[in-house]
Protein backbone atom coordinates (compact mmCIF):
# COMPACT_ATOMS: atom_id res chain seq x y z
CA UNK A 1 0.00 0.00 0.00
CA UNK A 2 1.17 3.48 -0.55
CA UNK A 3 1.56 5.62 2.14
CA UNK A 4 -0.89 8.01 2.79
CA UNK A 5 0.07 11.15 4.52
CA UNK A 6 -2.24 13.47 6.28
CA UNK A 7 0.49 16.26 7.21
CA UNK A 8 3.89 16.96 6.87
CA UNK A 9 5.48 13.16 9.03
CA UNK A 10 2.04 12.01 9.64
CA UNK A 11 0.59 8.94 8.23
CA UNK A 12 -1.85 6.59 8.28
CA UNK A 13 -0.93 3.53 9.39
CA UNK A 14 -4.17 1.67 10.10
CA UNK A 15 -6.20 -0.85 8.43
CA UNK A 16 -8.85 -2.16 6.01
CA UNK A 17 -11.58 -4.55 6.88
CA UNK A 18 -13.89 -4.82 4.34
CA UNK A 19 -15.78 -7.77 5.07
CA UNK A 20 -19.32 -8.10 6.79
CA UNK A 21 -17.86 -6.93 10.33
CA UNK A 22 -19.75 -8.51 13.41
CA UNK A 23 -19.42 -5.26 15.58
CA UNK A 24 -21.89 -4.38 18.70
CA UNK A 25 -23.88 -6.93 17.65
CA UNK A 26 -24.25 -5.39 14.20
CA UNK A 27 -23.01 -6.63 10.98
CA UNK A 28 -20.92 -3.62 8.89
CA UNK A 29 -22.19 -4.35 5.82
CA UNK A 30 -20.06 -2.29 4.30
CA UNK A 31 -16.72 -2.77 6.11
CA UNK A 32 -14.85 -0.32 8.40
CA UNK A 33 -11.10 1.22 8.37
CA UNK A 34 -8.90 0.90 11.83
CA UNK A 35 -7.76 4.22 11.38
CA UNK A 36 -4.26 4.53 13.57
CA UNK A 37 -1.11 7.33 12.70
CA UNK A 38 2.16 7.34 13.06
CA UNK A 39 3.67 10.91 13.54
CA UNK A 40 7.30 10.67 12.52
CA UNK A 41 8.68 13.48 14.41
CA UNK A 42 11.91 13.50 16.32
CA UNK A 43 9.79 11.62 19.37
CA UNK A 44 7.93 9.37 17.24
CA UNK A 45 4.65 8.70 17.99
CA UNK A 46 1.87 6.29 17.40
CA UNK A 47 -1.99 7.50 17.49
CA UNK A 48 -3.96 4.39 18.51
CA UNK A 49 -3.78 1.51 16.75
CA UNK A 50 -6.12 -1.36 15.17
CA UNK A 51 -8.23 -4.11 16.00
CA UNK A 52 -6.54 -7.11 18.03
CA UNK A 53 -7.01 -9.35 14.90
CA UNK A 54 -4.74 -7.51 12.85
CA UNK A 55 -1.92 -6.67 15.63
CA UNK A 56 0.92 -8.69 13.94
CA UNK A 57 0.24 -7.50 10.61
CA UNK A 58 -0.28 -3.50 11.40
CA UNK A 59 3.39 -3.41 12.90
CA UNK A 60 4.46 -5.35 9.53
CA UNK A 61 2.97 -2.24 7.74
CA UNK A 62 4.32 -0.28 10.40
CA UNK A 63 7.69 -1.29 10.28
CA UNK A 64 8.12 -0.32 6.77
CA UNK A 65 7.68 3.18 7.86
CA UNK A 66 10.23 3.40 10.56
CA UNK A 67 11.54 0.75 12.86
CA UNK A 68 9.45 0.23 15.85
CA UNK A 69 12.61 0.43 18.13
CA UNK A 70 12.42 4.44 17.41
CA UNK A 71 8.55 4.91 18.54
CA UNK A 72 8.82 6.92 21.86
CA UNK A 73 5.13 7.33 22.29
CA UNK A 74 2.17 5.16 21.66
CA UNK A 75 -1.26 7.29 22.47
CA UNK A 76 -3.94 5.36 23.41
CA UNK A 77 -7.31 7.23 23.17
CA UNK A 78 -10.09 4.20 23.78
CA UNK A 79 -8.98 1.07 25.39
CA UNK A 80 -11.60 -0.93 23.61
CA UNK A 81 -9.72 -3.70 21.38
CA UNK A 82 -10.73 -2.29 18.41
CA UNK A 83 -8.55 0.34 18.81
CA UNK A 84 -6.37 -1.31 21.53
CA UNK A 85 -5.88 -4.44 20.14
CA UNK A 86 -2.31 -3.74 18.42
CA UNK A 87 -0.90 -2.23 21.42
CA UNK A 88 0.30 -6.42 22.41
CA UNK A 89 2.27 -6.58 19.30
CA UNK A 90 3.71 -3.21 19.16
CA UNK A 91 4.85 -2.92 22.51
CA UNK A 92 6.73 -6.14 21.95
CA UNK A 93 8.30 -4.36 19.24
CA UNK A 94 8.66 -1.36 20.37
CA UNK A 95 10.30 -1.30 23.76
CA UNK A 96 11.36 2.21 24.02
CA UNK A 97 8.03 3.57 23.94
CA UNK A 98 6.10 4.97 26.86
CA UNK A 99 2.15 4.49 26.87
CA UNK A 100 0.08 7.86 26.80
CA UNK A 101 -3.33 7.46 27.90
CA UNK A 102 -5.91 8.75 31.21
CA UNK A 103 -5.53 7.43 34.79
CA UNK A 104 -8.18 5.18 34.19
CA UNK A 105 -6.78 3.31 30.75
CA UNK A 106 -3.64 2.21 32.18
CA UNK A 107 -5.44 -0.40 34.83
CA UNK A 108 -7.30 -1.50 32.09
CA UNK A 109 -4.21 -1.64 29.37
CA UNK A 110 -1.63 -3.31 32.19
CA UNK A 111 -4.40 -6.15 32.21
CA UNK A 112 -5.75 -6.75 28.94
CA UNK A 113 -2.03 -7.41 27.20
CA UNK A 114 0.08 -7.79 30.59
CA UNK A 115 1.91 -4.52 30.45
CA UNK A 116 2.84 -4.36 33.74
CA UNK A 117 6.23 -3.38 33.49
CA UNK A 118 6.04 -0.52 30.65
CA UNK A 119 6.08 3.01 31.24
CA UNK A 120 2.54 5.14 31.46
CA UNK A 121 2.90 8.94 30.65
CA UNK A 122 -1.19 9.84 32.80
CA UNK A 123 -2.18 12.93 30.80
CA UNK A 124 -5.10 14.96 31.88
CA UNK A 125 -7.41 17.53 30.52
CA UNK A 126 -5.62 20.01 28.76
CA UNK A 127 -1.78 18.25 29.26
CA UNK A 128 0.64 18.93 26.20
CA UNK A 129 3.30 16.78 24.64
CA UNK A 130 6.32 17.87 22.66
CA UNK A 131 7.03 15.05 20.43
CA UNK A 132 10.04 17.00 18.68
CA UNK A 133 8.41 19.05 15.74
CA UNK A 134 4.98 18.96 17.20
CA UNK A 135 2.91 19.13 20.06
CA UNK A 136 0.30 16.79 21.09
CA UNK A 137 -2.73 18.58 23.26
CA UNK A 138 -5.10 16.09 24.94
CA UNK A 139 -8.58 16.54 26.13
CA UNK A 140 -10.70 14.47 27.96
CA UNK A 141 -13.75 13.30 26.97
CA UNK A 142 -15.37 10.69 29.29
CA UNK A 143 -18.09 8.12 28.32
CA UNK A 144 -17.46 8.93 24.78
CA UNK A 145 -18.00 6.07 24.83
CA UNK A 146 -16.18 4.42 28.14
CA UNK A 147 -14.80 6.37 31.25
CA UNK A 148 -10.96 6.29 29.73
CA UNK A 149 -11.82 7.95 26.64
CA UNK A 150 -9.36 11.35 25.16
CA UNK A 151 -9.36 13.08 22.06
CA UNK A 152 -5.42 13.93 20.95
CA UNK A 153 -4.89 17.37 19.04
CA UNK A 154 -1.69 18.30 16.96
CA UNK A 155 -1.08 21.95 17.71
CA UNK A 156 1.10 22.43 14.49
CA UNK A 157 -0.92 20.64 11.67
CA UNK A 158 -4.34 21.43 13.96
CA UNK A 159 -5.32 17.70 13.12
CA UNK A 160 -8.05 16.59 15.48
CA UNK A 161 -7.37 12.72 16.50
CA UNK A 162 -11.06 11.70 18.57
CA UNK A 163 -10.93 7.91 18.32
CA UNK A 164 -14.72 6.49 17.82
CA UNK A 165 -15.65 10.19 17.79
CA UNK A 166 -16.61 11.74 14.05
CA UNK A 167 -16.29 7.92 13.05
CA UNK A 168 -17.81 6.05 9.86
CA UNK A 169 -18.08 2.43 9.45
CA UNK A 170 -17.05 2.05 5.50
CA UNK A 171 -14.06 0.38 4.35
CA UNK A 172 -13.24 2.97 1.38
CA UNK A 173 -9.31 3.17 -0.01
CA UNK A 174 -9.70 6.75 -0.51
CA UNK A 175 -9.65 7.36 2.98
CA UNK A 176 -10.55 10.90 2.74
CA UNK A 177 -14.19 12.03 2.55
CA UNK A 178 -13.91 14.76 -0.05
CA UNK A 179 -12.30 11.51 -2.23
CA UNK A 180 -15.31 9.35 -1.43
CA UNK A 181 -17.04 10.02 -4.91
CA UNK A 182 -20.31 10.20 -2.66
CA UNK A 183 -21.98 12.10 0.01
CA UNK A 184 -20.87 10.01 3.86
CA UNK A 185 -23.10 12.00 5.62
CA UNK A 186 -25.66 8.98 5.67
CA UNK A 187 -22.89 6.87 6.76
CA UNK A 188 -21.45 9.26 9.28
CA UNK A 189 -25.19 9.60 10.98
CA UNK A 190 -25.93 5.89 11.00
CA UNK A 191 -22.07 5.65 13.26
CA UNK A 192 -23.14 8.32 15.28
CA UNK A 193 -27.12 6.56 15.96
CA UNK A 194 -25.52 2.99 16.43
CA UNK A 195 -22.24 3.85 18.71
CA UNK A 196 -22.56 7.45 20.51
CA UNK A 197 -25.96 8.05 20.51
CA UNK A 198 -26.40 6.33 23.64
CA UNK A 199 -23.60 8.03 25.36
CA UNK A 200 -25.24 11.79 24.01
CA UNK A 201 -25.19 13.18 27.24
CA UNK A 202 -21.46 13.33 26.93
CA UNK A 203 -21.40 14.84 23.46
CA UNK A 204 -21.58 18.20 25.19
CA UNK A 205 -17.96 17.79 26.95
CA UNK A 206 -16.97 17.03 23.73
CA UNK A 207 -18.65 20.19 22.11
CA UNK A 208 -16.67 22.03 24.91
CA UNK A 209 -13.11 20.62 24.68
CA UNK A 210 -13.81 21.95 21.03
CA UNK A 211 -14.46 25.33 21.71
CA UNK A 212 -10.25 26.48 21.81
CA UNK A 213 -9.15 24.53 19.14
CA UNK A 214 -9.00 25.18 15.51
CA UNK A 215 -9.87 22.02 13.55
CA UNK A 216 -8.61 21.70 10.03
CA UNK A 217 -8.82 17.91 9.90
CA UNK A 218 -10.46 15.27 12.03
CA UNK A 219 -8.73 11.92 11.89
CA UNK A 220 -10.64 9.16 13.60
CA UNK A 221 -10.14 5.83 14.11
CA UNK A 222 -13.16 4.26 11.76
CA UNK A 223 -14.10 5.44 8.27
CA UNK A 224 -13.17 8.36 6.29
CA UNK A 225 -10.62 11.33 7.58
CA UNK A 226 -12.50 14.73 7.44
CA UNK A 227 -10.46 17.95 5.31
CA UNK A 228 -13.50 19.48 4.52
CA UNK A 229 -16.76 20.98 5.65
CA UNK A 230 -15.23 20.28 9.32
CA UNK A 231 -18.06 22.81 11.32
CA UNK A 232 -20.74 20.93 9.36
CA UNK A 233 -19.86 17.36 11.21
CA UNK A 234 -19.14 19.31 14.29
CA UNK A 235 -22.74 20.82 13.91
CA UNK A 236 -24.26 17.53 13.65
CA UNK A 237 -22.91 16.18 16.92
CA UNK A 238 -24.03 19.06 18.50
CA UNK A 239 -27.60 18.94 16.88
CA UNK A 240 -28.02 15.36 17.29
CA UNK A 241 -27.39 15.36 20.86
CA UNK A 242 -29.93 18.10 21.83
CA UNK A 243 -32.58 17.56 24.03
CA UNK A 244 -35.73 17.49 21.85
CA UNK A 245 -38.10 16.40 23.61
CA UNK A 246 -40.06 18.00 26.72
CA UNK A 247 -42.97 17.79 29.20
CA UNK A 248 -41.41 14.41 30.50
CA UNK A 249 -42.59 13.18 33.99
CA UNK A 250 -41.57 10.49 35.97
CA UNK A 251 -43.21 9.01 39.06
CA UNK A 252 -41.36 7.87 42.41
CA UNK A 253 -43.02 5.76 44.62
CA UNK A 254 -41.16 3.92 47.69
CA UNK A 255 -41.52 3.25 50.96
CA UNK A 256 -38.74 3.75 53.90
CA UNK A 257 -37.49 2.05 57.43
CA UNK A 258 -35.73 5.08 58.42
CA UNK A 259 -35.78 7.64 55.22
CA UNK A 260 -32.79 6.04 53.40
CA UNK A 261 -34.78 5.06 50.47
CA UNK A 262 -36.91 8.48 50.76
CA UNK A 263 -33.30 9.80 50.56
CA UNK A 264 -32.57 7.85 47.32
CA UNK A 265 -35.91 9.38 46.37
CA UNK A 266 -35.12 12.36 46.50
CA UNK A 267 -32.07 12.02 45.11
CA UNK A 268 -33.56 10.86 42.14
CA UNK A 269 -35.73 13.69 41.66
CA UNK A 270 -33.35 16.48 41.93
CA UNK A 271 -31.76 14.57 39.47
CA UNK A 272 -34.26 15.02 37.09
CA UNK A 273 -35.58 18.46 38.10
CA UNK A 274 -32.64 19.69 36.62
CA UNK A 275 -32.77 18.19 33.75
CA UNK A 276 -36.64 20.00 33.18
CA UNK A 277 -38.46 16.49 33.80
CA UNK A 278 -41.50 16.95 36.03
CA UNK A 279 -41.24 14.60 39.00
CA UNK A 280 -44.14 13.44 41.44
CA UNK A 281 -42.60 11.44 44.38
CA UNK A 282 -44.91 9.15 46.55
CA UNK A 283 -44.74 7.11 49.75
CA UNK A 284 -46.71 4.55 49.35
CA UNK A 285 -47.77 4.83 53.46
CA UNK A 286 -49.14 7.97 53.48
CA UNK A 287 -50.45 8.47 49.65
CA UNK A 288 -53.87 7.68 48.35
CA UNK A 289 -53.14 4.32 46.10
CA UNK A 290 -55.77 5.57 43.59
CA UNK A 291 -53.61 8.88 43.36
CA UNK A 292 -50.22 6.72 43.17
CA UNK A 293 -51.87 4.78 40.17
CA UNK A 294 -53.12 8.10 38.31
CA UNK A 295 -49.58 9.05 38.24
CA UNK A 296 -47.72 6.25 37.14
CA UNK A 297 -50.76 5.95 34.32
CA UNK A 298 -49.65 10.01 33.01
CA UNK A 299 -45.82 9.13 33.27
CA UNK A 300 -43.10 8.72 31.25
CA UNK A 301 -41.07 6.35 33.31
CA UNK A 302 -41.73 5.04 36.85
CA UNK A 303 -39.34 4.27 39.48
CA UNK A 304 -40.03 2.15 42.62
CA UNK A 305 -38.62 1.28 45.28
CA UNK A 306 -37.97 -0.23 48.96
CA UNK A 307 -36.19 -0.71 51.96
CA UNK A 308 -35.81 -4.58 52.87
CA UNK A 309 -37.39 -5.83 56.09
CA UNK A 310 -36.89 -9.53 56.77
CA UNK A 311 -35.99 -10.06 53.20
CA UNK A 312 -38.98 -8.42 51.77
CA UNK A 313 -40.53 -5.19 50.71
CA UNK A 314 -42.39 -3.24 53.95
CA UNK A 315 -45.64 -0.98 53.96
CA UNK A 316 -48.19 -0.88 51.11
CA UNK A 317 -45.99 -1.10 47.74
CA UNK A 318 -46.86 -4.11 47.47
CA UNK A 319 -50.58 -3.48 46.24
CA UNK A 320 -49.58 -0.93 44.09
CA UNK A 321 -47.24 -3.49 42.41
CA UNK A 322 -50.17 -5.98 42.03
CA UNK A 323 -52.19 -3.66 40.78
CA UNK A 324 -49.62 -2.36 38.13
CA UNK A 325 -49.26 -5.50 36.90
CA UNK A 326 -52.92 -5.30 35.77
CA UNK A 327 -52.71 -1.80 34.03
CA UNK A 328 -51.03 -0.91 30.56
CA UNK A 329 -47.98 0.71 30.88
CA UNK A 330 -46.35 -0.22 27.18
CA UNK A 331 -43.73 2.43 26.60
CA UNK A 332 -43.17 3.52 29.64
CA UNK A 333 -39.47 3.28 31.16
CA UNK A 334 -39.44 1.36 34.42
CA UNK A 335 -36.93 0.62 37.32
CA UNK A 336 -36.02 -0.64 40.53
CA UNK A 337 -34.11 0.65 43.80
CA UNK A 338 -33.81 0.47 47.44
CA UNK A 339 -31.70 0.69 50.17
CA UNK A 340 -30.90 -2.01 52.64
CA UNK A 341 -28.12 -3.09 55.47
CA UNK A 342 -28.19 -6.53 55.99
CA UNK A 343 -29.43 -7.74 52.37
CA UNK A 344 -31.77 -6.52 50.28
CA UNK A 345 -33.86 -8.92 48.20
CA UNK A 346 -36.47 -6.39 48.67
CA UNK A 347 -35.24 -4.53 45.22
CA UNK A 348 -35.23 -7.75 43.68
CA UNK A 349 -39.15 -8.74 44.44
CA UNK A 350 -39.61 -5.49 43.21
CA UNK A 351 -37.79 -5.95 39.95
CA UNK A 352 -39.89 -9.10 39.36
CA UNK A 353 -42.98 -7.09 39.57
CA UNK A 354 -42.13 -4.92 37.21
CA UNK A 355 -40.97 -7.60 34.81
CA UNK A 356 -44.52 -8.81 35.07
CA UNK A 357 -45.58 -5.30 33.24
CA UNK A 358 -45.02 -4.80 29.81
CA UNK A 359 -43.05 -1.41 30.80
CA UNK A 360 -39.32 -1.13 29.25
CA UNK A 361 -37.73 -2.53 33.01
CA UNK A 362 -34.31 -1.11 33.45
CA UNK A 363 -31.25 -4.01 34.06
CA UNK A 364 -27.81 -3.69 34.50
CA UNK A 365 -27.58 -6.70 31.70
CA UNK A 366 -29.24 -4.64 29.37
CA UNK A 367 -27.94 -1.37 29.95
CA UNK A 368 -23.62 -3.29 28.93
CA UNK A 369 -25.71 -5.07 26.32
CA UNK A 370 -27.36 -2.05 24.49
CA UNK A 371 -24.36 0.77 25.37
CA UNK A 372 -21.38 -0.73 26.61
CA UNK A 373 -21.66 1.17 30.19
CA UNK A 374 -20.61 -0.51 33.36
CA UNK A 375 -21.23 2.45 35.23
CA UNK A 376 -25.08 2.57 35.26
CA UNK A 377 -26.75 0.11 37.24
CA UNK A 378 -30.30 -1.06 37.58
CA UNK A 379 -32.02 -2.11 39.99
CA UNK A 380 -30.55 1.27 41.63
CA UNK A 381 -29.15 -0.45 45.37
CA UNK A 382 -27.71 1.48 47.94
CA UNK A 383 -26.64 -0.06 51.50
CA UNK A 384 -27.82 1.99 54.17
CA UNK A 385 -28.02 5.59 53.62
CA UNK A 386 -26.28 7.13 50.08
CA UNK A 387 -23.63 9.00 50.33
CA UNK A 388 -20.39 9.26 48.37
CA UNK A 389 -19.97 6.79 45.44
CA UNK A 390 -23.77 5.82 46.21
CA UNK A 391 -24.42 9.12 45.32
CA UNK A 392 -22.64 8.80 42.16
CA UNK A 393 -24.32 5.48 41.42
CA UNK A 394 -27.90 7.20 41.83
CA UNK A 395 -27.08 10.03 39.42
CA UNK A 396 -26.01 7.40 36.55
CA UNK A 397 -28.89 6.31 36.55
CA UNK A 398 -31.08 8.53 36.63
CA UNK A 399 -28.86 10.52 34.13
CA UNK A 400 -29.28 7.14 31.99
CA UNK A 401 -33.09 7.29 31.87
CA UNK A 402 -33.25 10.84 31.64
CA UNK A 403 -31.10 10.67 28.67
CA UNK A 404 -33.79 8.19 27.39
CA UNK A 405 -36.42 10.47 28.02
CA UNK A 406 -35.11 13.55 26.46
CA UNK A 407 -33.68 11.93 23.49
CA UNK A 408 -35.39 12.47 20.03
CA UNK A 409 -34.00 8.52 18.97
Amino acid sequence: MNKVMLAKDTYWVGKIDDREVPFHRLILAKGTTYNAYLLKTEKPTVIDTVDMEFGREFVEYLSKLIDPKEIQYIVINHTEPDHSGGLAALAGRAPNATIVCTEPAVYELKEMYKLHGRNFLVVKDGDTLDIGGKTLKFKETPYLHTEETMITYCIEDKILFPCDIFSTHVAHNTFFADEAGFDITEDFIGYYNAIIHPHRRYVRTLIDALQDLDIQMIAPSHGFILRENIQKYIDLYETMSADTIDNKKVTIVYTTIRNSTKKVADNLKKIFEENNIQVSVFNADKSDKNEILQSIKEADAVFIGSSTKYADMIGNLEDVLKDMKEMDLEGKIGAAFGSYGWSGEAIEVIQDYLNETNMDVQSTSHVIKTTGMTHVEFPVRVRFAPKGDQLKKIEHSAIYVADLLLSAL
